[in-house]
């Protein structure tokens, strides 16, 4: 039965992991934090806890927690917006590969809480994402139920005003990925204008290492000028990737063969009401070298062959 232990965390890590991915905005502390509750539940008598789960969540949110605490001093001295790493894959995860919704997975839903506190940000997310009953966040948070219910309804209060959600299929959002980067593919300004809502928004993190704008670049003229200049300086140097980012249809922008950002958008289905640029190298790294990887098994395949 000494396996049983071991069987229970790797049944559970994905929701550990997504836990404390939501909590920090980063996979390699979402990891860190993760392998540090491994450590700790290798180390627990776990034959005498009355829920292993229980207790797995409960150390890995407070870890998070610990861990948010910190980075959010670093924030502070942060240069420009910060955005989160961004979770790329090849396709949006099904339904029966991720537990939580894939709006709830989203960069511009991730950003959206940094508006929480860690405890507040942690007792949102177990209640109203991974669907934990109060006595479970009471557990995790080491509070009363009815102080958990407050800080739960405060966090609702405070993010709900600036949700704006359109459900918009996979598809339809495809879609209008395809005819946006041919339109950037061709310098193409009324095309990419037509694409953007007059009132769209582009929020752009460089981290102090790249350049961007320290502001809310606002309005869909301007933000389609931004593009086609890009487009201008560049040529054929651009290359575009349609691509899944934190579940939902986005864009890998190259030049020159590096990927320059990740850029993860909103829409209304019909043209593009929001992106977020994550331009920051470091937050890049992992996902230019995944990418450098897969070119470099498909390349060797095709040898191969």
């Amino acid at each position: 039965m000494e396996h049983l232990p071991t069987e229970t965390f790797t049944r559970l890590r994905p929701r550990l992991q997504g836990i404390a991915y939501r909590m920090l905005g980063s996979r390699a502390e979402a990891e860190e934090v993760v392998q540090d509750a491994w450590l700790r539940w290798h180390g627990a008598d776990t034959a005498a806890l009355a829920s292993g789960e229980a207790w797995l969540v409960t150390v890995t949110t407070r870890l998070a927690i610990d861990r948010l605490r910190a980075a959010q001093a670093r924030r502070e001295q942060y240069v420009g917006f910060w955005l989160p790493e961004p979770l790329v894959e090849d396709s949006p995860a099904t339904p029966e590969r991720l537990l939580e919704r894939a709006d709830d997975l989203s960069v511009a839903f991730l950003t959206l809480l940094e508006r929480l506190g860690p405890e507040a940000r942690a007792a949102y997310l177990l209640r109203e994402v991974f669907d934990a009953d109060y006595a479970e966040v009471a557990r995790a948070l080491g509070k009363s139920e009815d102080a958990c219910r407050q800080i739960v309804h405060r966090a609702k209060a405070q993010l709900r005003d600036a949700r704006r959600r359109h459900a918009v299929p996979h598809e339809t959002q495809r879609r209008l990925l395809q005819g946006f980067v041919e339109a950037a593919a061709r310098g193409d300004f009324t095309a990419l204008q037509s694409l953007l809502a007059e009132d769209a928004e582009l929020v752009g993190d460089g981290g102090g290492k790249v350049p961007s704008f320290g502001k809310v670049l606002a309005g869909g003229r301007r933000i389609a000028q931004l593009y086609l200049a890009t487009a201008l300086r560049h040529g054929a140097g651009v290359r575009w990737e349609i691509a899944a980012i934190n579940g939902e249809w986005g864009l890998l922008r190259f030049i020159d063969g590096r990927l320059e950002s990740v850029q993860a958008i909103e829409s209304d289905g019909r043209r593009i009401v929001r992106i977020h640029a994550q331009r920051n190298p470091d937050k890049l790294a992992a996902i230019a070298a995944a990418r450098e990887r897969e070119r470099g098994v498909t390349n060797a395949g095709a040898v191969s062959s």
